[in-house]
């Protein structure tokens, strides 16, 4: 009886280590406005994600959805004052494009197809000091809506009007970013491809790395990720290096360059370079010899790239190891009982 009581605890503590893999990850930090010289400051989060994005750290950012026609959701933001005076704040949709490896914002209240599905429970924050309020989000698919993706974003905008020391009217906005594909069935997989690797020096001299990236899946993606330099003369080691400077976002089939830049003074080389990119659950890495030019402004040769090694975790797949990992964990704590 004791071995099988130790059995089924070393069985019990292995599915929690496994469900801890799944948990939601933790949020980003709340995009914040902030006007120093008013002492004015609001923040925007989003609170909701869908269940089987529990894993996925860009739907605990964005709203990262895939609906077939006619379907509804709702998402809950959360909009605070920062600051110690009262504040008004608008919310309202406007529209959003990817091109050349940016997600760009219209200008100002810019409809498209996305923002006529999209409407709140309330519109306008009359905000105390350091006041927080929830907005619910709603948006409904219509029946007939084409297949494919559609970008926008949630505003929170507040703004500071004109008085004897201002004869302008300050506007600002701080939003969250919507990622919403159409279409019958499931939705359509992600990944990309790391397809050049090349060094380089900035006209400051500080050397740098740029990656070319193609989208090879069907959803936009947002590109982030570090390179890690070993090998290097007198068998130096330097990073991992953010990069900081990627700021890509690709549109399904569109290639863009992410800049990897390394903020510490750096000797040609050679190097052995290990890049690794990630976007939501999809993660590449691939490693290549590289050696930086010596002038400033330079660009070495395109590096002959290893084998990538790759990680593709689809939300669906996500969602069945989380309910494998809770129905499994009922099955052990009935068994417990019963032994008992």
């Amino acid at each position: 009886m004791k071995g099988a009581r130790r059995y089924w605890a070393l069985l019990l503590m292995l599915v929690l280590v496994q469900a801890a893999g799944v948990n939601p990850a933790a949020g980003h930090g709340a995009p914040s406005l902030q006007d120093p010289a008013a002492g004015r400051a609001i923040s925007i989060k989003l609170l909701d994600a869908p269940e089987n994005r529990r894993a996925d750290p860009r739907a605990h950012a964005y709203i990262v959805d895939h609906l077939a026609p006619g379907s509804t959701i709702e998402r809950r933001v959360e909009i605070t004052n920062r600051s110690s005076t009262p504040m008004r704040v608008n919310v309202y949709a406007a529209a959003a494009t990817i091109a050349k490896g940016e997600f760009t914002f219209g200008p100002q209240r810019t409809p498209n197809e996305l923002t006529g599905w999209t409407s709140f429970d309330t519109a306008d924050l009359e905000l105390a000091a350091s006041e927080t309020a929830r907005v619910r989000t709603t948006i409904r698919v219509p029946g007939d809506a084409a297949a494919g993706e559609r970008y926008g974003v949630i505003w929170a905008q507040t703004s500071a009007p004109t008085d004897s020391s201002h004869n302008l009217t300050m506007l600002g906005r701080v939003g969250v970013r919507m990622y919403l594909d159409v279409g019958p069935g499931g939705e359509p997989p992600s990944d990309f491809t790391i397809e050049q690797l090349r060094p380089g020096r900035a006209p400051d001299g500080q050397g740098e790395v740029r990656a070319r990236i193609h989208n090879t899946g069907g959803r936009a993606l947002d590109i982030s990720g570090a390179l890690s330099l070993a090998d290097g003369p007198g068998g130096q080691h330097a990073g991992p290096f953010s990069a900081a400077k990627t700021g890509t976002t690709l549109a399904p089939g569109d290639f863009a360059e992410a800049v990897v830049p390394l903020d510490a003074p750096l000797p040609n080389g050679p190097w052995t370079a290990e890049l690794t990119l990630r976007s939501g659950l999809v993660e590449h890495t691939t490693r290549a010899t590289i050696t930086f030019p010596t002038a400033p402004g330079g660009v070495g040769a395109a590096a002959v790239l290893a084998a990538q090694q790759g990680h593709v975790s689809t939300p669906a797949v996500a969602g069945l190891s989380a309910l494998a990992v809770t129905a499994l964990c009922l099955l052990l704590s009935r068994a417990l009982r019963r032994r008992r």
